[in-house]
Parts: C-alpha cells; structure tokens; sequence
C-alpha cells in the first residue's frame, strides 16, 4: 500500500519547480545562496545595523571539504531585507547555481576537523561553541580571531578556549544556556556534559575587548608566563574540565538543551530512544527518564521559551512530538501531548519560533522544511484535506536533506535553513534565507480587512 502511494509522489524536481513558481505568492523576501561545500549548520550572529530597506547581520556557517582544502567556520555578513519591501517578482528571479548578492564572506577560520554543530552564545553572539569529530567542544571569539585564507597545509586557527571531560567523540549535541555562559554537550560515550565558560577567567564573556584572541598570537591568561619568549611555538589554546557529567542514556547522545529560565534544568535526547530531564542541582542522575519517546532513534530537542512545560522532540521515525513535562509518561512510556506527522524521512532539526509561543519549526532528510502552531491543531476550520494537523506552511525550496536553520530573533519570521545536497546535485549546499508572506500568519479578520480594502483595486485591474 506505502509502496503505491509513494509513486504518485512528485520528484524532487517537479515539486521544486512548482515550488519556485509559487514564490512571489508565498514569501515576502527569498535569498537564495549556492554553497560550493555542504554546511552542516547554519547560525545568526549580533545584528550589525539597521537600515531603511535592510539590516546586516552576521550569519554562522561551515565548509565541510573533501580534504582538498580545511574545513572551516565561515562568518559572513547578510543583508536581511525587510518586510513588505522586496518585489514579488524579483525574488523568484535566482539561478540555483549562483551565490546570493545578500550573503558575503566577513571572516574565515581554519577549523581543526569539520564543523558539526555551531551554537552561539545567548548573552554574547561573538562567541561561538562548535562540535567536531572529537570528544572537545571549541570555543572562539569569532571577532577576535584572525582572518586566513584556508588553502591546503595551512595550519589550523586555534580555538579561544576549549572544553573537555567527554571520554568519546561528541559531534552534535551542543547548547548554550540563555541565562548564563554555561554550554552543554553529549555524545557516543552517551554521557551529558555541563561547563561554565566563567571557569576560564577571562575577557571571553565580559567584553572589554582589550586582550587578544589566542589565534592573533596573544596570551592567554593561562599561559601569561610565557608572554615575551620566543615566538616559535605559539602558546596552545586554554582549556577547562566540566562542573559536571550527567549518565542516564544506553546509548549516543544526539541533541541537548537547557531550560530557558534555569541554567541548572536541562535536557536530553539520545539513540536509546529516550528523553531524559536533568537537573544540576539534584545530582547527575536523570530527574525524569521518558523510555521510547519516539519509535526510533532521536535526533533533535528544543525547549520552548515562552512556555518551558512544552518540549519537542525530532526522530528517525519522521515524527515530531511535543511534551509536557507536568505530564510526560504514562503506562512507563513516552505520552506526548501531540504527535505532529509531515514528513516522510528521520527529522532532523526541531526550535520553536522566538516570535510566537505556540509556533516552531522542523526539518528533516526529505528537504522539507514545515511550520507548525500547535494551537491549531483540532481547529475545526483548519482540517484541509491531507493536511497534517497543526501544519501552516512548507517551505520546499531545498532539494535535499534540510540539515539544519534558525529563527532570526532580530527579525520576526525570518529563518535560515541550509541543506546538503551531496545526493541530489553532486556537491555543495544551499543556503535559503526566507520569510513567508506575512498574509499567512497575521490574524484572519486584520488579513481579510486588509484585503478588502484592495478588492476595487483588485477587480479594475482584472477587468
């Protein structure tokens, strides 16, 4: 029966055709930028300033290479045009192949290994934590750090700090706290990690801006003593051990986060199925362990920020559920609040929106990004036909497996979302930055008020 149906589906490149011709109806602002190497993860940076038409931002990505050249952490600088100012028209005029006149390479950093996982920090967006393939989390100040030109046998930039304690490779589960410079991390040694970035005593997240990052050749606090020797050998990157080790999975750990109001509460989601919730101050044994959350393996976790009862989870079974954690088993199993069922491939990446408390995102290996408001799921007038309950909005405009995004918190409704096309065009990625028209989620009267106030325009115009 699954194997009929799955033949009526429309390729990839029909539904991306038919997807780009809707554009100038369904988004206010589209850039679409061609990578010439895939990006694992894509991030927003500080926003730099504010303009009449736009705003530049920083934007966070990575070059996964094939060993020709490093890998490297990429700071560019974009242009976020605002709403209501770009042409319906000219958005869907872009050539796949082409990078995007709003995203330019700011700075490059050497990374040692491919970048996994960016993650910045809340309190200071300067400084970013990435995961490699190794049991460290590096840290670095991306402002601070040296320029470099990333051709084959240069040596690697050296992280500002770096932070150890796991006991195998921790390549994805990555988080920094929004209260306080704490980053979190899990990994195959199915262990959670917990640090605070004020055990380094330095210049890293109070920003006076007078000491020099390690990478431009200054010394760090830690190796002080040899400031002024020879200049042979450059002084290694600091480091610092763990204020915890959380154990409780059976297997790898493969996204964590915190708890938006406690830097001490967080949580996990592993391979073993699980969801487990952790707080600092108890111990390091799990408060709440929720056995077979999903059907498989689990990729992703976020924690609302507006309402820290909800939690959703994203798995290989192609589900996403959202949690309550006064309410989060039953029978000894997982009991989710809702089950939210829109794509056909393992999820990938789960946040919810920083704009609205009931809506999120989610992504998965089948190169659809959908918006969800849980609040609209039961909703009598919303059941469409094969339309998953509480799904607004798809965004198709990747080709394939979407990897990762983020919600801009500078810029209401504008997401990044990067996918990795190494199955579907032979190499690289694409980075999309969007914004649906805001038509779709402003309140129906105020929608329909304001569309009626164009209809004599509307019909002359079509007469």
């Amino acid at each position: 029966m699954k194997e009929r149906g799955k033949g009526t589906e429309p390729s990839v490149d029909e539904r991306y055709t038919q997807w780009k011709s809707l554009v100038p109806v369904l988004y206010d602002w589209l850039a679409n930028h061609n990578l010439v190497w895939p990006s694992l993860s894509c991030r927003w940076g500080p926003q730099l300033e504010q303009a009449t038409y736009k705003n530049r931002q920083r934007l966070y990505l990575s070059e996964q290479t094939d060993g020709s050249v490093p890998n490297t952490l990429v700071i560019a600088n974009c242009e976020v045009v605002k709403p209501r100012v770009a042409a319906a028209e000219h958005i869907s005029q872009f050539n796949e192949e082409a990078r995007s006149p709003f995203v330019k390479k700011f700075k490059t950093i050497i990374h040692p290994g491919e970048v996994n996982r960016i993650r910045e920090l809340p309190q200071n967006s300067k400084i970013v934590a990435t995961h490699t393939d190794s049991p460290d989390v590096l840290i670095w100040d991306v402002e601070a750090q040296p320029n470099r030109h990333a051709v084959l046998g240069a040596t690697n930039s050296r992280p500002d700090l770096i932070l150890t304690g796991h006991q195998d490779n921790a390549e994805f589960a990555l988080a920094m706290c929004p209260t306080e410079p704490f980053v979190l991390s899990g990994g195959k040694d199915k262990s959670v990690v917990l640090w605070s970035i004020h055990d380094h005593i330095s210049t890293l997240a109070a920003d006076t801006g007078a000491t020099k990052s390690p990478g431009s050749g200054g010394s760090s606090a830690k190796h002080a003593s040899k400031a002024g020797g020879t200049n042979d050998k450059p002084a290694d990157s600091p480091s610092i051990g763990p204020r915890g080790v959380y154990q409780g999975h059976g297997d790898t750990v493969e996204d964590v986060q915190f708890c938006p109001s406690s830097a001490q509460e967080f949580c996990s989601v592993g391979d073993d199925s699980c969801l487990i919730l952790w707080d600092a101050r108890v111990g390091s044994s799990p408060i709440v362990k929720v056995e077979k959350a999903h059907d498989a393996d689990l990729h992703c976790v976020d924690w609302n920020p507006h309402d820290v009862n909800f939690i959703l989870t994203g798995s290989a079974d192609a589900t996403v559920r959202m949690f309550d954690r006064r309410n989060l088993t039953s029978g000894g199993v997982g009991s989710p609040v809702h089950k939210f069922e829109g794509h056909n491939a393992a999820v990938l990446c789960v946040q919810w929106s920083p704009d609205k408390s009931s809506v999120f995102g989610s992504s998965a290996e089948d190169g659809i990004l959908n918006i969800w408001d849980h609040e609209k799921v039961g909703n009598v007038g919303s059941k469409m036909q094969n339309v998953p309950p509480g799904l607004f909005f798809r965004h198709a405009g990747h080709r394939d497996k979407v990897v990762d995004f983020h919600w801009n918190a500078s810029d209401p409704w504008t997401i990044v979302s990067v996918s990795d096309d190494c199955e579907s065009t032979g190499g690289g990625g694409t980075l999309q930055i969007w914004r649906m028209i805001d038509l779709i989620y402003r309140p129906e009267e105020e929608v329909l008020a304001e569309l009626d106030s164009f209809k004599s325009h509307i019909l002359t115009c079509s007469s």
